[in-house]
């Protein structure tokens, strides 16, 4: 299986150079009431830089070809499902950038809180994929973390998991770590009541947490507009007491850089930050959806010319670092790759009842002790 992949940013010897001034810190781009600052981007969506961007062309090509590989992941993912091989899909076609990059700026040990559409964030932080892939056949054993990883498996409750980030970010403060956690959750999320007690909880204790809002647009079916009167996510941050920033969400530098300084925030004792990340889906919520009832053909066209792997093809072409075929054979690397993890998933062997009911506690109960005894007699019946 994969393992993590190290974080970028840390002794960097190059910089792709702009004539524009150094990017501020996160505190000095807060947003405060009425939208605040303008939203951080590094990267326009035709490929003209606006800062000095903190990685070398080499990590540029990397970040890139990381989001190949998730995006066509995300397109076998729907494809199986549609066959029948894998139970309902959540896809993030579109979010790759957001993902790729928040993951891209955490250190090994740092914690990861997802949901079940934050499938490049978790495997980008080392959840390898043929366990994303097995738990979505229904298997519940992909949601068995390997041994050293600080990565949650993908949380179906919305909202919840971002408390039990806050309590892990609590812990490692206990213990005088410097390890942070990072939650990430869908502008959904943020109308549920466990958005509100994380929030306030963490920022009362100045636990070590980055709360990582992906603003895709819809919580399903329900636009943004109506689901807030707030100017943004990024503003409810002051109402906790914590820096809040919107950054665009399809430019992975900018979301690369941001996390980076909220981590970096929390490492030093200056405790969480929220960051909004605005992007938008192009698929439907899940495979059980059909976003033409409540969104229109123009928003799709609107969002595909910001299309996040676009952005970073049309950088790397000004600098003459992309090739037609250079990306074909990221595409075919990244397939084989994804085959690979669907025929470990597909090959593991179907659980027997003694391994479903005896996982659950070390010494099996007597209630669960009778159900085993009932089925094991519907078996030899």
């Amino acid at each position: 299986m994969t393992t993590r992949k190290s974080g970028l940013g840390r002794g960097l010897e190059a910089l792709i150079p702009s004539a524009n001034k150094p990017t501020t810190d996160l505190q000095n781009r807060q947003n405060h009431g009425n939208g605040g600052s303008r939203m951080f981007r590094l990267i326009e969506p035709d490929g003209t830089v606006n800062d000095r961007l903190p990685v070398t062309v080499d990590e540029m090509k990397a970040l890139y070809a990381d989001m190949v590989e998730a995006r066509t992941y995300d397109t076998k993912s729907m494809a199986m499902q549609r066959q029948g091989r894998l139970a309902t899909y959540a896809p993030f076609h579109g979010q790759e950038a957001a993902q790729v990059g928040a993951a891209a700026a955490l250190h090994d040990d740092d914690w990861v809180s997802g949901t079940y559409r934050d499938a490049a964030l978790n495997w980008r932080a080392g959840y390898p994929w043929e366990l994303l892939i097995l738990g979505r056949t229904g298997d519940e054993r992909g949601g068995q973390v390997p041994d050293g990883l600080n990565v949650l498996p993908p949380s179906i409750t919305v909202g919840g998991h971002m408390i039990h980030a806050v309590g892990l970010g609590w812990a490692e403060k206990l213990k005088g770590t410097d390890v942070v956690t990072l939650t990430s959750f869908g502008d959904g999320a943020t109308s549920e009541g466990d958005f509100h007690e994380a929030m306030n909880f963490a920022a009362v204790f100045q636990t070590p947490t980055v709360f990582f809002c992906q603003n895709n647009g819809y919580a399903i079916s329900l636009p943004f507009e109506e689901q807030t009167k707030a100017d943004s996510i990024a503003v409810k941050a002051e109402g906790y007491g914590m820096p809040g920033v919107q950054v665009d969400g399809n430019d992975v530098l900018a979301v690369l850089q941001a996390v980076r300084e909220a981590t970096a925030l929390a490492r030093s004792g200056g405790g969480p930050s929220l960051i909004e990340a605005v992007t938008y889906r192009m698929g439907p919520h899940t495979t059980a959806d059909d976003p033409a009832r409540y969104r229109q053909e123009d928003q799709d066209n609107f969002w595909g010319d910001r299309d996040p792997i676009l952005r970073v093809r049309r950088l790397l072409e000004k600098q003459g670092e992309w090739t037609q075929e250079w990306h074909d054979s990221l595409e075919r690397e990244a397939s084989a790759t994804i085959e690979a993890a669907v025929e470990w998933a597909e090959s593991v062997p179907e659980p027997t009842v003694e391994e479903m009911m005896g996982r659950m506690f070390e010494t099996i109960t007597p209630p669960l002790r009778e159900q085993l005894d009932q089925a094991k007699g519907e078996q030899d019946a």
